[in-house]
């Protein structure tokens, strides 16, 4: 009888460890990339992104950006940040930001978003040019 107990304990323990890894890796199915980057007015850049979920390539309407940063890595000026503000889209699956980043150069943006059903954050960097 106490086998029985330890092998359910046991069972449990793998399932739950098993759905925590699929929940886990989800994220890891999501990617942002660069539809556009356009000068808005002096040390301003409007950035453009796309949220696509990888295995169909459709992209992720409804996602909740809750972490944009950017600064000057690229450039090899990391101290260098900038202010990022978002903007509105009417597109699915379309992000768009304002970006004061006071000077020239390549830089980098930071994402963090939340997807409807996936429990993890998804995280990307979108590299862009500011003119």
């Amino acid at each position: 009888m106490r086998y029985h107990q330890h092998l359910r304990v046991f069972i449990g323990a793998v399932i739950l460890a098993a759905s925590t890894v699929v929940a886990a890796a989800a994220p890891n199915d999501y990617r942002f990339e660069l539809v556009q980057a356009q000068p808005a007015g002096p040390g301003k850049t409007n950035v453009t992104v796309r949220l696509v979920h990888v295995p169909d390539n459709k992209p992720v309407a409804g996602a909740v950006l809750f972490e944009s940063k950017t600064d000057m890595r690229p450039g090899g000026m990391a101290e260098m940040t900038g202010k990022v503000s978002p903007l509105s889209s009417d597109q699915p699956g379309i992000y768009r930001f304002q970006v004061e980043t006071g000077m020239a150069g390549k830089w980098a943006l930071d994402l963090g978003a939340k997807v409807q059903g996936e429990a993890g954050t998804v995280r990307g960097n979108i590299l862009y040019e500011a003119k």
